[in-house]
């Protein structure tokens, strides 16, 4: 079974940088739609962005667009949220998540990491 691990989440101030990477295992992660997603505290999971299995093209949601960017290393079966100009709104758990055709809602992800917290300081 394929295994999804987040790291990079910490604290950062308001208009600071980080960024998140997802490693996956398995020899299959050049195949994957990735996507990136998060969740606040009595909200719903939220899509952020996705990038194509080639890491041609990439789509992200316009409260992160010009913010944030998805990129992948198929080599290293990683992928990156490289997260800029934080906003206090910006803090959520992150998520990501493969799929096997192009997706952006939850539902359409076959596989979740378990989440790294991001929390931006106002």
């Amino acid at each position: 079974q394929v295994q999804l691990v987040e790291s990079g989440g910490g604290l950062v101030q308001a208009g600071g940088s980080l960024r998140l990477s997802c490693a996956v295992s398995g020899d299959t992660f050049s195949r994957y739609t990735m996507g990136w997603f998060r969740q606040a505290p009595g909200k719903e999971r939220e899509f952020v962005g996705v990038i194509s299995s080639s890491g041609t093209n990439t789509f992200y949601a316009g409260s992160v667009k010009g913010r944030f960017t998805i990129s992948r290393d198929n080599a290293k079966n990683t992928v990156y949220l490289q997260m800029n100009s934080l906003k206090s709104e910006d803090t959520a758990v992150y998520y990501c998540a493969l799929s096997m055709a192009w997706r952006i809602r939850p539902e359409g992800f076959n596989s979740w990491g378990q989440g790294t917290q991001v929390t931006v300081s106002s």
